[in-house]
């Protein structure tokens, strides 16, 4: 190979260091042959020009019908040919033009005759090998009757012709070896036999030539020079480049023998300036090495996207960071649209940090933990509340023409009336009372300075008849209802306190697992409270404004299928949020998903602020968009056939983007699940109030308004 003048490239090939193979088993039984040619090496065999299927497929599809227990090994030993071989060949075809026929040519007069170009070291395992196989027969160089002068020279014509056009090619001494392994003698011979009959695919029926089996007595000798290489001079077989390749080459794509170890994906190289410091996001294997994947700090707040399918790797990767973040005393949210990843990421938390946990569980119906939307101590903060709910309605609801104009005039009024109240503020779950309550609505606007609110109460709604009331509130009401009729959530949204403080969960690096199964609490009541909270989150980052830019500490929050959990302001988040130190590392399947109602917005948002992205194995479709962000190291294909808890990763190094590069994801084991029983119940306790109390107070709220 080294000594060839152009050498083989393969520039998408992927190369790995593996430990030899052995297809021995303890106690087996070893049977082992060699391939010859049956006639001249001058004469070509087959090759796969003249073959209609593949020629590798035949011997694979052999190779594939062994069981578990038994081994094969096609073992082709390769070296560049000396020039007297070709020179002699073409020195043969001068002669056949001259008259001669190739018999005569070739100094052949018929019967047996050896020709020794190099006297071998084992001279005797070449005479009995020669003499015990069966001799071949040699082209007849006089004309019978059954063979006139004209077919004669024809055949002459054509034998120049192969043998000058093989002679234009790379020659190789080549060994070819086959070694099978069974539990007995019998099933060895019988896996042999199969293995060379898939060879005599390559006789060219015109010539006579192809392969043929020697009788290989001395077994150990063939053993051994299998498993040490040993080129044996003995067994020497001259191919061409074209012949050689039909014999073996790399499987084709079309091939359909089963158990082939297809690389589904190309392995892109990590680049040279990875980070030696920060988070570990995985491990770039690649040529045998294994080089740990880092994202600096003011990286990770350009945010981290990964995209994937389902079971591909994405928790696996925010399972390990989170880890990692809570080890290093980070604040920390992770919303969890399944469960599994926030009960496994309790199992995890270090001691020192157990009063830092709070798990937020919807389904815990004893003992639910407050989440009041309609908190907001500033004019701007409502501002962004009223905002932030109309758009969760546009998100909740199937068909956004429901909703429009007179539809948010409305609930903005009626939010910024609950809002005015600091003291004990309205929830969500009055919205329906203040819209069919008149003693509600006096009560509530005492505390209202906002002559434009006032206005809509006073002039607006008291114009209007009892009809076109009842046909407006009908529709109002009938968007919250859901909710506020649901006893899980009303208890929940309908508390005026929330049960923690989102600026302190932010500000102090406290813990936030948020456990919104879907299949206990209902996918509608889950995403509302998602929403709520990563926009609430948002304005606690937000309120960072007011804080020196060096007391703002980093907070790290995580977003599993974050599509059900966004509204359209997240272009500001990515835009913006990094300047309060919010870094986002959001996780989903497709980006159909990303695309709401016909709109790329979010989408467009996404894929032009995330400063990492990770893509796991996806979809065609998706490939497609993706591949542009990749090129030229990774296309769609490869991004098709991403192996599972792999991924190719475009990493921001100092605000710079890298080529991508193939990473796998780490797998961390989880910790003790009695730690986590425990932590649950802490939680409870401390931020979850008895149910019966709060049904009680909401009973009371609804007793103020017949007062």
């Amino acid at each position: 190979y080294h000594q060839l003048q152009t050498p083989l490239r393969f520039p998408d090939a992927y190369l790995e260091q593996v430990d030899d193979y052995n297809i021995f088993q303890p106690q087996s039984a070893v049977v082992g042959k060699h391939l010859k040619l049956t006639q001249q090496t001058y004469l070509p065999i087959r090759t796969y020009r003249h073959i209609d299927s593949d020629p590798l497929e035949g011997i694979t599809n052999s190779l594939s019908k062994i069981a578990e227990n038994e081994g094969v090994a096609i073992q082709i030993l390769v070296r560049p040919a000396p020039a007297k071989w070709r020179s002699r060949a073409w020195a043969i075809s001068k002669k056949m033009h001259g008259g001669k026929s190739f018999s005569q040519a070739i100094g052949v007069s018929g019967g047996w005759s050896f020709a020794f170009f190099s006297l071998p070291i084992k001279a005797l395992e070449f005479v009995i090998n020669s003499f015990l196989s069966k001799p071949s027969k040699q082209p007849q160089n006089q004309n019978t009757a059954a063979q006139p002068e004209q077919n004669k020279g024809q055949k002459e014509e054509e034998i120049i012709k192969l043998i000058e056009e093989n002679a234009t090619k790379i020659w190789f001494e080549t060994n070819v070896r086959i070694i099978c392994s069974a539990a007995n003698k019998t099933r060895a011979m019988i896996i042999l036999r199969n293995i060379i009959g898939s060879f005599a695919q390559f006789k060219e029926h015109r010539l006579s030539n192809g392969f043929k089996d020697t009788l290989d007595i001395f077994q150990k000798k063939i053993i051994e020079d299998f498993i040490y290489r040993n080129f044996s001079e003995l067994h020497r077989v001259v191919l061409s480049s074209e012949e050689l390749a039909s014999v073996y080459h790399f499987p084709m794509p079309s091939s359909e023998t089963p158990n082939i170890a297809w690389l589904a994906s190309r392995k892109a190289p990590p680049p040279n300036d990875l980070p030696q410091e920060g988070t570990i996001l995985g491990t770039a294997v690649y040529k045998g090495a294994q080089i740990p994947v880092r994202i600096k700090r003011g990286d990770r707040r350009r945010h981290l996207y990964m995209i994937g399918k389902s079971g591909m790797g994405k928790s696996t990767l925010m399972e390990k960071l989170a880890k990692q973040d809570i080890e290093n005393g980070e604040g920390v949210c992770v919303i969890d649209p399944h469960g599994d990843l926030v009960n496994k990421i309790l199992t995890w938390i270090p001691p020192d940090r157990v009063d830092d946990v709070i798990y937020f569980d919807p389904a815990d119906v004893e003992r639910p933990i407050g989440l009041n939307m309609l908190e907001a101590a500033t004019p701007e903060e409502m501002d962004f509340v009223s905002q932030e709910m109309v758009s969760m309605f546009y998100q909740l609801v199937t068909d956004p023409s429901m909703i429009g104009p007179m539809f948010e005039h409305s609930m903005r009024n009626a939010m910024f009336t609950l809002m005015a109240n600091k003291e004990n503020p309205g929830t969500i779950a009055d919205i329906p009372r203040i819209f069919t309550d008149d003693d509600f609505v006096k009560y509530n606007l005492q505390f209202v300075t906002d002559p434009m609110v006032r206005a809509y109460w006073e002039k607006e709604m008291a114009k209007q008849s009892e009809q076109q009331k009842g046909e407006m509130l009908g529709y109002l009401i009938s968007k919250v209802g859901r909710f506020v009729e649901n006893g899980l959530m009303r208890n929940i949204i309908g508390q005026q306190k929330s049960g923690f403080d989102f600026a302190d969960v932010m500000n102090n690096q406290k813990i936030l697992l948020v456990n919104l199964s879907k299949g206990k609490i209902g996918d509608i009541n889950s995403q509302l409270l998602g929403l709520i909270i990563v926009s609430k989150l948002t304005m606690a980052a937000l309120r960072r404004a007011g804080m020196a830019e060096e007391e703002r500490r980093d907070f790290y929050l995580y977003i599993d299928e974050f599509q059900n959990y966004i509204t359209d302001s997240i272009s500001t988040i990515l835009s913006e949020a990094r300047k309060y130190r919010l870094s986002l590392i959001i996780a989903h399947q497709y980006i159909g998903q990303l695309v709401k109602n016909g709109d790329p917005k979010i989408k467009e948002a996404v894929l032009g602020n995330a400063g990492t992205i990770c893509s796991f194995k996806i979809g065609i479709e998706d490939a497609e968009i993706i591949a542009k962000e990749f090129a030229p190291t990774v296309n769609a294909y490869d991004l098709i056939n991403t192996e599972n808890f792999h991924m190719y990763m475009k990493l921001l190094v100092d605000n710079r983007s890298t080529r991508a590069f193939t990473v796998k994801t780490i797998y961390e084991p989880a910790g003790d699940p009695m730690l986590a029983e425990k932590l649950k119940q802490l939680s409870r306790l401390k931020f979850g109030r008895e149910r019966k109390q709060i049904e009680a107070e909401v009973l009371e709220r609804t007793k103020l308004g017949q007062q």
